[in-house]
């Protein structure tokens, strides 16, 4: 499993962020929806252990993630991702080994990278848009922290699940986060 380096910062101006974020010279990849099931082991001690498998659809790519963040930190997050021909096949696969479908997920994300950062501008149903940094070390995460003017000591290295805690919403036992319906 690889590590990876992320962290995030909450409530941000979408517009205003792009701006700045233009501003820099940061390189804009597009903004894109989402759609996400999200995976648990049948008796859901993956949810204390911090660990699932994500079945992501981007555009037409779809992905396979199994990830794990006990200690939620910047750089505590494992990952093991590859891509997979179709949605379905897998979604079978993983539910024919016991895993339980657990969460419908969708938001969208507009990405700019900037000196080997990923910056994905997150917004999803019902909490405010946020930006999560990714790259490959903790140093590069706080160079890029600098460039776009916030402060390293105010982020925030819980995963979407912490997020969404944050904002007053048990995310646990939400099993559907779409816009058009969230319960």
């Amino acid at each position: 499993m690889k590590t990876e380096f992320e962290t995030r910062f909450l409530d941000i101006n979408k517009k205003d962020f792009i701006a700045k974020l233009e501003t820099l010279g940061a390189t804009d990849k597009g903004e894109v929806k989402l759609d996400e099931i999200i995976f648990y082991d049948k008796d859901l001690k993956w949810l204390e252990e911090h660990k699932f498998v994500r079945l992501r659809k981007e555009n037409n790519i779809i992905k396979l993630t199994f990830k794990s963040n006990k200690e939620q930190t910047a750089d505590s997050a494992r990952e093991v991702e590859f891509t997979v021909p179709n949605f379905d096949e897998p979604k079978d696969f993983l539910e024919a080994i016991g895993l339980v479908a657990y969460r419908v997920v969708e938001k969208y994300r507009h990405t700019f990278e900037l000196k080997n950062v990923t910056l994905g501008i997150d917004t999803w149903p019902k909490i405010s848009t946020y930006v999560e940094l990714e790259g490959d070390s903790v140093d590069d995460l706080k160079l890029v922290t600098s460039i776009i003017g916030f402060d390293w000591d105010k982020r925030f290295d819980g995963d979407a699940r912490f997020v969404y805690k944050k904002y007053g919403y048990d995310f646990d036992n939400l099993k559907i986060v779409t816009f058009k319906e969230f319960k």
